[in-house]
C-alpha cells in the first residue's frame, strides 16, 4: 500500500552559499495493508522529512514513492489532492485550521469531501470528539483556541473520521494522559483491523511496542560522508 524505492532528498540553503544538505538516499520501505510500521532514527535523520515526501509536501530527488499504486513522486498537485481526500490520511503533531470553524466541522470535514451527507459526518465526528473526551461544550467554538491536548485530540479524530486506507502518524501520543492515549492506541489496532497500512513516528516506546509491527531505522538511509 505505502512503497517508497531508492527515495533521496536534498535541501539546497539559498540563504548560506547554496550549500546542499542531504538528509536521506536510497530509502526504501514497504508498508502492506493491515501492518503498522514505526520510523525510527536519531532527531534529525529524516523521519519527518521521509513521512512529508510520501504526503507530498516534500518532492523527492530521486526514487519512487507510491501509495495505493498512485505514484505521489512527480504527480501534479490534482493527484496529490485526491490522494489525501480517498487513500492517505495524516495525523500531524500540529492542528492547522480555519479560525473560528467549529471543531465538529473541522472533524466532519474529511468525510463531507469524499460525499457523506452532513447529518452522518457530523454524528461520526461527536463520536469521535466523545471518546477522546473533548468536551461538548467546546464542540461549536473553533479549536485554534484550544489547549495543546485538546488541539491534538482534535487533530487525531480528523484523521480517524474516514476510513483512508493509508495513515500517516506523527507522534499521534505525545503529550496525551493515559486515558487519551489508550483510546488513540485503540484507534490504530482499529484501522489495522480494516485493513489499514499506517507509516508512525513514535517517539513513545511502550506505544511503539504495542501496535507496530516491525521498525525501520531511517538512520540507515542517511548519506555516507565522502
Amino acid at each position: 500500500m505505502i512503497d517508497c524505492k531508492d527515495v533521496t532528498k536534498r535541501f539546497t540553503l539559498h540563504n548560506q552559499g547554496g550549500a546542499v544538505i542531504e538528509v536521506l538516499s536510497g530509502a526504501t520501505l514497504q508498508v502492506a495493508p493491515g501492518e503498522c510500521v514505526a520510523l525510527t532514527g536519531a532527531s534529525g535523520a529524516g523521519k519527518s522529512t521521509l513521512m512529508r515526501m510520501i504526503h507530498g509536501n516534500y518532492l523527492a530527488e530521486a526514487g519512487r514513492i507510491a501509495v495505493g499504486g498512485v505514484q505521489v513522486s512527480g504527480a501534479d498537485p490534482r493527484t496529490v489532492l485526491r490522494l489525501r481526500r480517498d487513500t492517505l490520511g495524516y495525523v500531524s503533531q500540529f492542528l492547522r485550521v480555519v479560525p473560528r470553524v467549529p471543531a465538529l466541522d473541522v472533524v466532519a470535514e474529511p468525510l463531507l469531501a469524499v460525499g457523506w451527507a452532513p447529518d452522518a459526518a457530523r454524528d461520526r465526528a461527536a463520536a469521535l470528539l466523545t471518546r477522546l473526551n473533548v468536551p461538548a461544550a467546546l464542540w461549536d467554538l473553533g479549536p485554534s483556541t484550544f489547549s495543546g491536548g485538546e488541539q491534538q485530540r482534535v487533530n487525531i479524530a480528523r484523521g480517524f473520521a474516514h476510513d483512508y486506507p493509508a495513515l500517516l502518524l506523527d507522534e499521534p501520543t505525545a503529550s496525551l494522559d493515559a486515558t487519551n492515549r489508550g483510546v488513540v492506541l485503540a484507534l490504530i489496532e482499529e484501522a489495522k483491523a480494516r485493513g489499514a497500512a499506517i507509516l508512525g513516528i513514535f517517539h513513545d516506546v511502550e506505544a511503539r511496542a504495542a501496535v507496530c509491527d516491525r521498525e525501520v531505522d531511517v538512520g540507515a538511509f542517511r548519506p555516507v560522508a565522502a
